[in-house]
């Protein structure tokens, strides 16, 4: 018997599920921001197989009052999740006083600019 005829055995592949938290508590509490809101904007926005609001199976998203996490079948970018964050605060006019920040490898946080501190600077 030669080794070189056998065949393999199929291997099922198993998928990696990721997981991402976007962290909104700062804007939350002030009341410039809805989690409910973002949710919806990212269910419909999200592109899967290149079709907007695919979700289907490989993307599930849920709201608590200050975080939004999304879990995702594993050909799904973290960078993908800021680049539609930047997006929403900018269709919101948010854009100018928050912005984006890892906080975490597997997460994001949506924080104020920090104008105190650059305006010190400059004096």
């Amino acid at each position: 018997m030669t080794r070189g005829l056998l065949r393999k055995k199929a291997t099922s592949k198993q998928v990696k599920q990721l997981n991402f938290a976007i962290d909104c508590s700062q804007p939350v509490e002030d009341g410039v921001f809805e989690t409910k809101d973002f949710e919806t904007f990212l269910k419909q926005r999200i592109k899967v197989a290149g079709k907007k609001g695919n979700l289907g199976t490989s993307v599930s998203l849920k709201h608590d009052s200050n975080k939004i996490q999304v879990s995702a079948e594993a050909p799904f970018s973290k960078r993908y999740l800021k680049y539609l964050s930047k997006k929403y605060l900018k269709k919101h006019q948010l854009r100018d006083f928050l912005h984006v920040i890892a906080n975490e490898k597997q997460g994001y946080q949506i924080r104020y600019f920090n104008i105190q501190a650059q305006d010190e600077g400059e004096q």
